[in-house]
């Protein structure tokens, strides 16, 4: 459905240039916005490479480990239906971290895995099992204290000051995580409440 927006979004923009006369315009910043792409991705790499490699140094050295053995007994809270030694707890661990350093795009694949996990723990069912949207909370909240993407996107763009927004973000994603486990919480015992009232 998004591929359909974004095709008529791009036809309703050329003809509307087209009527203007401003196709010169639009062909210049296609052209600009496909060379800042560029510059964005090389920069955003190197910055993923770098912290994919700490995450590196940190397992081999074990801190990844004592890192895990720290937040699985907020997991295994968070998430009752998984037993301690699941798969499942690994990747939601591992997902966590990712995301805490502002790796997003290394958190998506051990999301992608944890979600396969708990649908096997759901026994296959389509619909989502009380783990799969609590997951998908947190996920969403993302919990960050190294935003490292939006820092390199500020060095890219020549910003005075690019670590200023670590703070910032720490907060509102502390902010956003608390009200994700507490909206989590509270629907899921309105629905468990109204399934013992039917």
């Amino acid at each position: 459905m998004i591929n359909y927006i974004w095709i008529v979004m791009t036809l309703i923009g050329l003809v509307f240039a087209a009527i203007n006369g401003t196709m010169k315009e639009v062909n210049e910043a296609i052209f600009q916005s496909a060379n800042e792409a560029v510059t964005i991705c090389i920069g955003l790499i190197s910055v993923l490479v770098f912290w994919l490699g700490m995450m590196r140094i940190a397992q081999e050295s074990g801190l990844l480990d004592k890192l895990s053995a720290l937040f699985k007994p907020i997991v295994l809270k968070l998430f009752p239906e998984i037993p301690p030694d699941h798969p499942a707890a690994a990747y939601i661990l591992s997902n966590i971290i990712a995301n805490m350093l502002g790796l997003g795009n290394a958190a998506t694949p051990l999301g992608i895995k944890a979600m396969e996990q708990l649908k096997e723990l759901n026994g296959g069912k389509d619909t989502a099992s009380r783990s799969m949207i609590t997951f998908l909370a947190l996920n969403t909240s993302g919990l960050t204290l190294i935003p490292t993407t939006v820092i390199s996107i500020r060095m890219n763009y020549d910003s005075a000051n690019p670590t200023e927004i670590v703070g910032p973000t720490l907060m509102a994603t502390i902010c956003a995580t608390a009200v994700a486990i507490i909206a989590d919480r509270y629907f899921y015992r309105r629905r468990t409440r109204k399934g013992v009232k039917k």
